[in-house]
C-alpha cells in the first residue's frame, strides 16, 4: 500500500513540476498584460513631448514657397543690385490701373484719381457678335510693361511677337507648359487679343476745363499662336500694330522698373500696381526731399476698386506693400493710422538720360 501511495505521490509531483514551468509563463504574460497600465505616466510624458513639440512648431512662423521666392529673388537683388532688367511702363497707366477682376458684360469701365478718369471699353467680336471682354488681372500688366519696354526700344509702333509663343512667355516669367483653362498659354493668348483691341480713355475735368483722350490700343495685328503646340514655329510673324496716341503715350516719360521684381510679384496685379506706383512716387519724394501721406480712401479709390471696403482694401494693400517692399529694400514706407506715409526714398531703376547737345 505504502508502495503504491508513494508512486501517486512521485506522479503528482513530477506533473507539478511539468506545469510549473507554464504557470510561470502565464503569471509572466499577466504580469506583462498588466504593464500597460503602467505606462500612463509615459504616455503623459509622451504627451507632453508632443505639446512641447506642438508649441516649438507654432513658434515658429510657416513660410510659403511664394515667400520664399520673394526671399531668394531678394536676396538676389541685394547681393547684385546693378544687375538690372530694365522695363517701362505709361506714366498714366501708374496713376490709374486696369481692372483686377474680370468686369463683366457692361460697355464701359472706369476708375478714377483725383481729376484723372481712366476708361476702359472692350472690343468686339465680329463673329461671334458680342464684346470680346476686358483686360484684367496680372497678364495684360505684364504685358504692358512689356510692350512699353519694346516700343522704347524698338521706337516703332509695330510690336513683334515673335513666332514662338513660348520664347515671349519666358521672356514675361510666365509657363509656356500646360493647356488647359487656367494655363498661362490660354490666358496670355486671349488677354493679347482683349488688350489689343480694347479702347483707353483718359480724361480730365477740373471747374474751367475738361480735356480728353481716347486710345485704340492696337487696330492692327496678327497672330498665329497654337495652344496645342505652344512651341511650334509659325510660318507667319506674330505682331500688333499700336495705335498713333497709345504708342505716343507709352512712349513720353515712361516710368523705369525692375523686371526681376515684376516676375516675383507677378502673381498678384495689386503687388504689380502698387511697385509701379510706389517707385514713381520714390522717385518724386527724392526730388523734393519731402514724405508724403496717403489715406486709404484715396488709394482705394486708385487702386482697390473692387474691394468691397476701405478696411479690406487695406489690409490687402498693406500685405500687398510688404512683399514689394522685400524685393524693393529702398522703399521706405510706414503704416500710420488712416493710411501709410511715403518717406524720401530711392526709386527702384534709376535711368541716367542722355542731355541733347
Amino acid at each position: 500500500m505504502r508502495d503504491l501511495l508513494t508512486s501517486i505521490l512521485r506522479k503528482i509531483t513530477s506533473k507539478i513540476e511539468k506545469n510549473e514551468p507554464r504557470t510561470v509563463i502565464i503569471e509572466v504574460n499577466k504580469e506583462k498584460e498588466k504593464e500597460p497600465q503602467k505606462p500612463r505616466k509615459n504616455s503623459k510624458k509622451r504627451k507632453q513631448n508632443i505639446e512641447s513639440s506642438n508649441t516649438f512648431q507654432e513658434t515658429l512662423p510657416s513660410i510659403s514657397s511664394q515667400k520664399m521666392k520673394l526671399v531668394a529673388i531678394a536676396g538676389e537683388i541685394r547681393l547684385d543690385p546693378d544687375k538690372i532688367e530694365s522695363a517701362f511702363i505709361a506714366r498714366q497707366l501708374v496713376q490709374a490701373t486696369l481692372p483686377h477682376k474680370n468686369p463683366g458684360n457692361v460697355p464701359a469701365w472706369s476708375r478714377k484719381n483725383g481729376d484723372l478718369t481712366l476708361t476702359i471699353r472692350p472690343g468686339w467680336d465680329e463673329k461671334k457678335q458680342k464684346l470680346i471682354g476686358y483686360p484684367y488681372g496680372t497678364i495684360p500688366r505684364l504685358l504692358l510693361f512689356w510692350i512699353t519696354t519694346e516700343a522704347i526700344r524698338t521706337k516703332n509702333p509695330r510690336i513683334e511677337l515673335g513666332n514662338s509663343l513660348t520664347q515671349f512667355m519666358e521672356e514675361l516669367g510666365l509657363e509656356p507648359k500646360g493647356t488647359g483653362k487656367r494655363s498661362d498659354f490660354k490666358r496670355l493668348r486671349e488677354q493679347m487679343i482683349r488688350l489689343s483691341r480694347s479702347t483707353i480713355s483718359f480724361s480730365q475735368s477740373s471747374a474751367r476745363s475738361y480735356s480728353w483722350l481716347d486710345m485704340q490700343v492696337a487696330p492692327k495685328g496678327m497672330i498665329w499662336w497654337n495652344e496645342k503646340q505652344p512651341n511650334q514655329r509659325t510660318l507667319w510673324q506674330n505682331w500688333i500694330q499700336l495705335g498713333e496716341d497709345f504708342f505716343s503715350a507709352i512712349s513720353s516719360s515712361p516710368v523705369p522698373v525692375d523686371m526681376r521684381i515684376l516676375k516675383a510679384l507677378k502673381r498678384s496685379p495689386l503687388a504689380l500696381d502698387l511697385y509701379a506706383w510706389a517707385t514713381y512716387t520714390a522717385y518724386q519724394t527724392q526730388q523734393t526731399g519731402q514724405s508724403r501721406s496717403l489715406s486709404w480712401e484715396l488709394l482705394h479709390e486708385q487702386f482697390g476698386a473692387e474691394y468691397k471696403d476701405t478696411k479690406e482694401f487695406s489690409r490687402k494693400a498693406w500685405a500687398a506693400l510688404l512683399k514689394v517692399q522685400a524685393v524693393y529694400p529702398e522703399l521706405n514706407v510706414e503704416r500710420i493710422r488712416g493710411g501709410i506715409l511715403m518717406l524720401p526714398s530711392k526709386p527702384s531703376v534709376t535711368i541716367n538720360r542722355k542731355k541733347k547737345k
